[in-house]
């Protein structure tokens, strides 16, 4: 088939954001199918492009797939208003390209839930079926973190209905996603499951271990690698670290790697409260990143207190502490938390609990024993359950059945 990929915060492998997209589009491409990635310039990202943009866009193809890439910046640290725009001028483009050339499936992976509207307009207007794959719920999640307006959240009310009841299929990464279209009206047996996965090539104990200078030899690496936006609640990270220093703990060193809005704020407030056991890292590649968690002793993961994160996220971050054998503290109920008792591999603290938090890590780094254990069943589970090459094979089914089932018309008539 000639499939069209829509993802705008696409990147590869070199980049330092989420790499699902690449891997299942590389996937698609060894079963012999032909894969358009058209994507943006997403803040972290790399897509391997390297030559000047004409007319708001450059193209080329690496080891065999087609990349299209519109000269669109976009990225957590910007405000509501640019991201919005960056949002729309990206579904504007990936619409010419979905009518310019002819496709045999469309695949919609959002967010932003804007990239559904190129998908819909191919599908009325040429009849070209698509699949959308659900990496986040909108608009459940902006709604629930608030600050959206009324007429932004009714707008994404209309496309999510419309993209869940006229997909071919729909990809969810967690049980709780797909439950979400089921309720907007997505037949029951369009709905798939296909969770974030492991990189296991890129993440584990083959991989040398690498630790910033600010790691002394004798502290516990508690690595935080992600976002810094106000949806990750990363204040309960600083809070944690305050508590530390307030029982004159000085074996765990927190370390917050990436980028967002409220990263500035985040190392403001660090400095004004004396937190000398939090140290700061921007983004960094995958491959640098796999070295960093092999040097690393724990992964953390934090989200706002927020009850619909607990079974609506999936955190690629969580997938990659697994596939490096890292114990997790976790302050993620639901999904996340299930997932950590298996083994168990990991500490669930109760969102929002700092004290917790910082309980969690004491406990880690008073129990090298108990923690090495748990980094060997977070490994365990990795490849047992999350390899990445298992989960495209499953996603390369749903894309190749998708390709062959009726009109959604033909089926609504029958």
């Amino acid at each position: 088939m000639r499939i069209l990929y829509l993802h705008q915060h696409y990147s590869a492998p070199n980049g330092a954001t989420a790499t699902r997209s690449h891997a299942f589009a590389t996937a698609l491409l060894a079963r012999g199918h032909q894969v358009t990635m058209a994507c943006g310039r997403y803040e972290g990202a790399a897509t391997g492009l390297a030559g000047e943009f004409h007319s708001g866009r450059r193209e080329g193809r690496l080891r065999g797939l087609r990349i299209v890439e519109f000269d669109i910046p976009c990225g957590n640290a910007q405000g509501f208003a640019a991201r919005s725009l960056a949002f729309a001028r990206y579904a504007a483009r990936a619409s010419r390209l979905a009518l310019a050339e002819d496709w045999d499936l469309v695949i919609a992976s959002s967010t932003p839930l804007t990239v559904t509207l190129p998908a819909l307009l191919a599908q009325r207007v040429k009849g070209t079926p698509f699949l959308y794959e659900m990496r986040d719920p909108w608009p459940e999640l902006p709604r629930a973190m608030g600050g959206v307006p009324g007429w932004a959240l009714a707008g994404m009310e209309v496309m999510a209905n419309a993209a869940c009841r006229q997909a071919r299929a729909v990809v969810a990464l967690s049980e709780g996603m797909a439950a979400t279209a089921l309720a907007r009206g997505a037949p029951r047996d369009r709905v798939h499951v296909v969770p974030n996965g492991c990189d296991l090539d890129l993440f584990g104990p083959q991989v040398s271990p690498w630790r910033p200078a600010e790691a002394a030899p004798w502290e516990m690496l508690a690595v935080y690698a992600g976002a810094h936006g106000r949806a990750n609640g990363l204040d309960q990270m600083l809070d944690a670290a305050a508590v530390l220093r307030a029982a004159n703990e000085h074996r765990i060193r927190i370390l917050l790697v990436g980028e967002g809005s409220e990263k500035p704020r985040l190392r403001s407030e660090a400095a004004a409260r004396g937190l000398h056991n939090v140290s700061f890292l921007p983004p960094l590649p995958k491959r640098q990143l796999a070295s960093l968690l092999a040097g690393a002793q724990v992964g953390l993961q934090c989200l706002a207190p927020v009850p619909e994160f607990a079974e609506l996220t999936a955190p690629n971050k969580l997938m990659d502490y697994l596939a490096a054998g890292l114990p997790v503290v976790s302050n993620l109920p639901g999904r996340a938390a299930r997932l950590l008792a298996e083994g168990p591999c990991g500490i669930a603290t109760a969102p929002g609990d700092a004290a917790a938090l910082a309980e969690a890590l004491l406990k880690m780094a008073d129990n090298p024993l108990q923690r090495g254990a748990m980094g060997r069943a977070a490994r365990e589970q990795a490849v047992r359950r999350w390899d990445r090459r298992l989960l495209a094979g499953q996603f390369i089914e749903v894309v190749e059945a998708a390709g062959e089932m009726a009109p959604v018309g033909l089926l609504a008539a029958a």
